[in-house]
């Protein structure tokens, strides 16, 4: 075969494959996830336990990190790591000491045990 002609394979009735689109290259929050967030982040700075946060898209997970000062570690980690999904949950509160707090695959439940409901006091 000469290099003018042109292969069996390629010719008018073939089918042609492309390739299947690739997982995404970083791991994000999505707009629903974000307003959690960032719902609870305003909660808790207008009680004034929290003063800054940070968001890290990863490959293989993303962070919510919130600290006390800006200077500081990280207080609390809310980690999507969706290799997880299926087994322990997507969503997962890391205390700055590396305790996992609570995990899930519903983000609003796992936040749960950062939201302190108000309480009458006697």
């Amino acid at each position: 075969m000469s290099e003018s002609e042109t292969p069996q394979s390629q010719s008018a009735g073939a089918v042609v494959h492309f390739p299947s689109p690739a997982r995404p290259a970083t791991v994000t929050f999505d707009r629903r996830e974000l307003n959690e967030l960032l719902n609870l982040y305003g909660r808790m700075v207008a009680a004034g336990e929290w003063r800054d946060y940070a968001i890290d898209f990863l490959k293989d997970k993303a962070q919510f990190s919130v600290f006390r000062r800006s200077s500081e570690m990280p207080i609390y980690r809310i980690v999507k790591d969706p290799a997880l999904a299926r087994r322990q949950g997507a969503y997962s509160v890391v205390a700055a000491t590396g305790l996992i707090l609570k995990r899930g695959s519903e983000l609003s439940r796992v936040l749960k045990v950062l939201d302190r409901k108000l309480s009458i006091v006697n």
